[in-house]
């Protein structure tokens, strides 16, 4: 039977976040029931509740970085059961059978993966529900063990911050004396640089932001280039093997690719649209560049980051919240105010209907 669960949800795109009691779909054979205890909170929530992108259905519970304690699980799982730590990120299921998920890479299923929250269930049809919630119900597949020794507060973000620069620094083979760049010092920077040095690379930060210095140096870079400066861009030219670009919103690209060396490559990873001003190809074609985009990772390299996190020590830097607080941490955001990622503690939950 379908239970009755308590969350936060966005009832549209101008209200706040407001307590909201909605049913999870029915279990199946293959499902995990999952007791969240911590959510992370990522800036793609607050663009999806506000409906920055134009695709939210109301109502809406947020929240794509999620750990917690198996409830219980159904008839055919194997690799779980009752009292495991694991985690759930942004997507809960995909087809399974195209080319993309058989390499791994359900994060590019040809037939749409689901989305955590905002999306549609494949087989029944229901919205999906994300993490701000007391409970979560997800096929076996979409679930990842969490390694004991990683603080759990600190794990949530990972799943979707951690992976988002954990997959191209695997695709792209960084390691020992790789030179990799990260522009960008926010959640997906501070993880960028961490995962980066523990690989082996010599890291450097692109920032525009005097004084950040001391904490890049804290997260695992080792050069900080002011990119406003001419003559520290000018230094640096044709060095990076690969740049990680966390931006969310348009920039210019162009003087970071005279940083790149020959055969390398600027991923975006944080920002979706129309790149201003365009594009010059002439110094892609003679140094045989390349600017390229990565999204999130499949469940495969997701585990793998995690138990790389496990044996390194590695989580993110994080400032615990009460759901209670989650409006004004929207609105911190906004103004990156928050070093590095709102986590909330979902026992506050249990507050709002005390």
């Amino acid at each position: 039977m379908a239970k009755n669960i308590i969350g936060y949800a966005a009832r549209s795109a101008t209200t706040a976040l407001a307590p909201f009691q909605f049913q999870r779909r029915d279990s199946r054979r293959n499902d995990v029931e999952i007791e969240i205890l911590y959510c992370g909170v990522c800036h793609s929530d607050l663009h999806q509740a506000r409906n920055d992108w134009g695709n939210s259905a109301y109502p809406m519970v947020p929240g794509h970085e999620i750990v917690g304690k198996v409830i219980s699980v159904g008839s055919d799982v194997t690799r779980f059961k009752a009292g495991d730590t694991v985690g759930v990120g942004c997507m809960v299921d995909s087809c399974q059978v195209c080319s993309a998920c058989e390499q791994g890479l359900e994060q590019y299923c040809e037939g749409g993966h689901t989305l955590t929250y905002n999306d549609i269930d494949r087989h029944d049809k229901t919205p999906t529900f994300g993490g701000y919630s007391e409970k979560i119900v997800v096929s076996d597949k979409f679930v990842l063990n969490i390694p004991e020794s990683l603080n759990l507060e600190a794990v949530a973000p990972l799943l979707c911050a951690g992976i988002t620069t954990w997959s191209p620094l695997r695709h792209w083979k960084v390691g020992k004396d790789s030179k990799v760049a990260v522009i960008g010092l926010g959640g997906l920077g501070h993880m960028g640089l961490k995962l980066a040095k523990a690989l082996g690379a010599h890291v450097t930060l692109f920032t525009r932001s005097v004084g950040k210095e001391a904490d890049a140096r804290r997260l695992g870079a080792d050069e900080i280039v002011l990119s406003t400066n001419e003559a520290e861009m000018a230094s640096v030219k044709g060095k990076f093997d690969l740049i990680i670009d966390t931006v969310p919103y348009v920039h210019d690209l162009n003087p970071y690719i005279s940083t790149l060396s020959l055969n390398g490559t600027l991923v975006l990873v944080g920002y979706l649209g129309g790149l201003e001003p365009a594009l010059n190809s002439m110094p892609l074609i003679m140094g045989r560049k390349a600017v390229a985009g990565s999204v999130i990772g499949g469940i495969a390299e997701t585990q793998e980051m995690l138990d790389f996190c496990g044996k390194h020590g590695i989580t993110s830097d994080v400032e615990m919240i009460n759901i209670q607080g989650i409006n004004d941490a929207y609105e911190r955001m906004l103004k990156s105010d928050v070093k590095y990622r709102f986590v909330i503690d979902m026992a506050s939950l249990k507050t709002t209907y005390a």
